[in-house]
C-alpha cells in the first residue's frame, strides 16, 4: 500500500493505492492520527485503491467519528469493487462518497 498526503491549509487529501487490509490498515491509521489535528476537511482519494477489508473500514469509521467533531470527511474515486463493499456493509449510508 502507498499513502500520499497533500495538505492545503486546513484541508488534507490522503490518496491510498493498493490494498487496505489487516496488514496495511495500521499504517493508514497512524497517518490519520498524526495528521488530523486542525484539519477541517479530510478527503480520501481512493482512485487507486484496489480493495478494502473490514480493518480498513474500521479505520475509516474512526476517521469519520473524528471528523464529525471537527469538520467533514469525503471519499472520492472509489472503484466498483470498493463501492460494492461500501454498499454491502452499509458504509455507503454513513460516509460521504463522491
Amino acid at each position: 500500500m502507498v499513502i500520499n498526503k497533500d495538505l492545503n491549509g486546513n484541508a488534507l487529501i490522503i490518496a491510498v493505492e493498493g490494498r487496505l487490509e489487516t496488514t496495511t490498515a495500521p499504517e493508514l491509521e497512524a497517518v490519520i492520527k498524526s495528521e488530523l489535528d486542525g484539519i477541517t476537511e479530510l478527503t480520501f482519494d481512493f482512485a487507486k485503491l484496489d480493495y478494502i477489508s473490514s480493518a480498513g473500514l474500521r479505520v475509516l469509521l474512526t476517521a469519520q467519528k473524528t471528523m464529525n467533531r471537527q469538520g467533514k470527511m469525503t471519499i472520492t474515486g472509489a472503484n466498483d469493487i470498493v463501492m460494492e463493499i461500501f454498499d454491502v456493509t452499509g458504509f455507503s449510508d454513513i460516509l460521504n462518497i463522491e
